[in-house]
């Protein structure tokens, strides 16, 4: 019953966020990346978008990143599924350094074309050292976010504000999840539109268990370039981006992460 009475209270307080921002017009399309975690989303949170909510009823999307501190690399590769045109479901493996272990990260978001606002609801599993028995465990996130459209700087943005709640043994009830985030297209006469500037912000981190990108103690605020390779001619057929970020830029244990999305509409 606590378990319950605490979704809802997430879920209802997202909701004036989301009946204001339902009014909100519809802006310049967004590039749909990939989180850390597999989702469609920013960096450290996910977006109220899908992978291809308007361009495909069956799609896929292949991403991976690494990030690197001073002595260590960690590996994420991972897979979205978008049906529809409004349901994800995405699968990461976080490979981080031996004595760390390998994590998996399950997936699923349903996206509500209710308004010209994306409105997403969605949740993790989570796998925490899933080959390391003894320190194994589970752990779980449901959210709301919203993303709309609406310029930055005098240049075209998306932000986006996410509600949620995570779970873990000996995790404590009363916290509650926030993150927000943007995602600005730098100088689009200039750049053709493929360069995003993209920041997000949260008090909670892409899985329990975060390589680098932890917000546990000061939260945690991600910052870098999104390159959006698909309005090359070649590519125009396909989703296809590259990121290079900072991790944790405020605090000592900062990181460089490098890492991209390829993806492909089937039907």
């Amino acid at each position: 019953m606590k378990y319950f009475r605490i979704i809802v209270f997430v879920l209802f307080a997202a909701m004036p966020g989301i009946s204001f921002l339902g009014a909100q017009t519809s802006g310049e399309s967004s590039l749909r990346g990939m989180s850390l975690n597999g989702s469609t989303g920013l960096y450290s949170i996910p977006s109220g978008r899908i992978g291809w909510e308007q361009a495909a009823d069956v799609a896929f999307d292949l991403g991976y990143h690494a990030i690197i501190s001073s002595d260590a690399v960690s590996h994420i590769p991972k897979l979205a599924i978008s049906l529809f045109k409004s349901i994800e479901l995405s699968a990461a493996f976080d490979i981080q350094p031996d004595a760390s272990g390998t994590d998996l990260i399950g997936g699923a978001k349903i996206h509500f074309p209710l308004t010209t606002t994306a409105i997403a609801l969605g949740g993790t599993f989570q796998l925490i050292n899933m080959v390391n028995g003894d320190s194994g465990y589970s752990a779980g996130q449901v959210y709301a976010a919203v993303t709309y459209a609406g310029p930055l700087f005098e240049m075209p943005a998306e932000t986006t504000v996410v509600l949620g709640k995570s779970f873990r043994k000996d995790y404590p009830w009363s916290n509650i999840d926030f993150g927000m985030g943007f995602d600005i297209i730098l100088l689009p006469k200039v750049f053709d539109r493929t360069l995003h500037w993209i920041t997000d912000f949260a008090n909670f981190s892409y899985s329990m268990d975060p390589f680098s990108a932890d917000a546990q103690y000061r939260g945690v605020l991600n910052t870098g370039i999104r390159v959006d390779l698909s309005v090359i001619p070649v590519f125009k057929k396909f989703k296809f981006a590259v990121d290079v970020l900072v991790t944790d830029i405020l605090d000592d244990n900062r990181a460089f992460s490098v890492g991209g999305v390829f993806g492909v509409s089937l039907r």
